[in-house]
């Protein structure tokens, strides 16, 4: 009855991660661009009370052996990048990604954060930059006398100025992609930075070598379901629920083996 008790609480414990994990994801369903995760389990190690296989006599072996499963671990929590919607917002410095991967941001301390999230703004310095400041990689100043700003699909940056009716290239957009982008470390804020799992960054421009392409004027939505969640969650409590039970049934077959009297 011991060992029920403690497999049951593992289950137990593993599902109220799950709940953790799934209320994340409804916590960002408006989130721009955000990518939900899943919890993925594995069974712990087995005691072996009789190995399949051994000598039963001299002329039989035993079909099958006996193992008693120790409970649930959770193993990770994959970030799933399937392509979220587009919502059309009219904003010229709002960009969308159709396609694989990641604009590039640049830290305080100098490193480089990736991000899915096209919310962007420009500084008084008339510098590309995110909704916290943080400078986009490539740098990419627009002219304080910018009549209009155009991204094209493949990420060039152009403005008209008083006077001349040639637009003038001010930049090139540039994204990252990763061979095993799961693999990031989520920092928040929508960045995320690369891990020894995750691969070093390749650059490419828009719609070259697997990249995709800039949409202006959208925005990508959470790629959250809310409905799919909520399946999620009433499964995951159910779970959470019969482990309980079977920790309750447990128990009271204890209090009976300890009310037995001679």
């Amino acid at each position: 009855m011991i060992r029920a008790l403690w497999t049951a609480s593992t289950g137990m414990e593993a599902q109220q991660i799950n709940i953790d994990v799934i209320a994340h994801n409804l916590a960002n369903v408006n989130t721009t661009a955000f990518k939900r995760s899943r919890a993925d389990y594995q069974d712990l190690l087995y005691q072996e009370m009789k190995s399949a296989g051994a000598s039963s006599s001299q002329d039989t072996i035993v079909p099958t052996g006996i193992q008693v499963g120790q409970g649930v671990k959770m193993v990770s929590t994959a970030k799933l990048f399937d392509q979220g919607n587009f919502r059309q917002t009219g904003n010229s410095f709002d960009l969308g990604i159709e396609g694989d991967g990641m604009f590039q941001v640049v830290l305080p301390d100098g490193t480089t954060a990736y991000t899915r999230t096209g919310e962007f703004k420009i500084d008084a310095d008339g510098r590309l930059v995110t909704s916290d400041g943080y400078l986009v990689e490539p740098a990419i100043t627009i002219p304080s006398d910018s009549l209009t700003i155009s991204v094209s699909a493949d990420g060039i940056i152009s403005v008209t100025q008083p006077g001349s009716a040639t637009p003038t290239q001010v930049g090139n957009l540039e994204l990252a992609r990763f061979i095993n982008p799961s693999g990031l470390k989520s920092m928040g804020k929508n960045l995320m930075t690369i891990t020894g799992a995750s691969g070093d960054a390749t650059t490419a421009s828009p719609g070259t070598d697997g990249v995709g392409t800039i949409a202006q004027g959208f925005l990508e939505m959470s790629n959250v379901s809310v409905v799919e969640e909520m399946v999620n969650m009433i499964a995951a409590q159910r779970a959470y629920e019969i482990n309980s039970k079977a920790i309750q049934a447990a128990d009271e077959m204890l209090q009976t083996a300890n009310s037995m009297k001679r």
